[in-house]
C-alpha cells in the first residue's frame, strides 16, 4: 500500500467515502480521520458549500502533512429559498439523523403541488496541499422532492430526492447509477484532473 497515491478524506461521512471510493481508480489510497489520532474536527462555518470545503480541505492537510479532498454539498429547495443547503446535515438540530432531516423537510413540503418542488444537489469538492494550496469543483444534479420517502439504499435526502429521467429517488435507483449521474460524481470527475497534477508532483495547483 506505501506504494499507492495517499488523499485524505476530509470527513467522516461513511456514505461519502464509499461513494468517493467507488467512483475513483483503485491506485488511490484514501485515508480518513479514523486513520489518524486526535485530528481535530473543522467547523464548518462558511456561508456557501465552497467555504466550508476549502476551509476543511485546507487544514485536514496542513494537520496531516498530505494531500486532503474535502467535500461540502447539500441539497437546495426551491420553494424553501434554497434551503437547507449548507445546513442539510443538521437541518433538524446539531447532530440530527437522517431520518429527522428528511421528516422535517417532509413537514415543510406538505401541501406543496408537484410543479413546485423542484430541488437539485449541490456538491464543491476542494483539493488542498499542506503547503496551502487549494482549488475546487463543482456538480449538480436537478430533481424534486417527493411526497414521502422511498427506497431503501443511499444516505442524507436521497430518499426524498427523485431524478427526473429515470422518476425515481436515489435512494431507489442504487449506487451503480446514482454514482454515475450525482453532483457528487460530476464535481469528482471535474476534480479528477487536479488530482493528477498535484498527485504526479507538478507543484503548486493553478488555475
Amino acid at each position: 500500500m506505501s506504494s499507492m497515491k495517499q488523499i485524505v478524506l476530509a470527513t467522516r461521512n461513511q456514505g461519502k467515502i464509499a461513494e468517493i471510493k467507488a467512483i475513483f481508480p483503485d491506485d488511490i489510497e484514501f485515508l480518513s480521520y479514523d486513520d489518524f489520532e486526535r485530528l481535530p474536527e473543522v467547523v464548518e462555518d462558511g456561508r456557501t458549500f465552497e467555504e466550508n470545503a476549502i476551509k476543511k480541505a485546507i487544514e485536514v492537510a496542513r494537520w496531516t502533512g498530505r494531500v486532503a479532498l474535502a467535500d461540502d454539498s447539500g441539497l437546495e429547495v426551491d420553494v424553501l429559498g434554497r434551503m437547507p443547503g449548507v445546513l442539510s446535515a443538521r437541518f433538524a438540530g446539531p447532530g440530527a439523523s437522517d431520518e429527522a432531516n428528511n421528516v422535517k423537510l417532509l413537514d415543510l413540503m406538505r401541501g406543496v403541488p408537484d410543479g413546485r418542488r423542484g430541488a437539485r444537489f449541490r456538491c464543491v469538492i476542494a483539493v488542498a496541499t499542506p503547503g496551502g494550496d487549494v482549488k475546487t469543483a463543482q456538480g449538480v444534479c436537478e430533481g424534486y422532492i417527493a411526497h414521502e420517502m422511498r427506497g431503501a439504499r443511499g444516505f442524507g435526502y436521497d430518499p426524498l430526492f427523485v431524478v427526473p429521467e429515470y422518476g425515481k429517488t436515489f435512494a431507489e435507483l442504487g449506487p451503480e447509477i446514482k454514482n454515475k449521474i450525482s453532483h457528487r460524481a460530476k464535481a469528482l470527475e471535474k476534480a479528477r484532473g487536479i488530482l493528477d497534477e498535484v498527485l504526479a508532483g507538478r507543484g503548486p495547483i493553478e488555475d
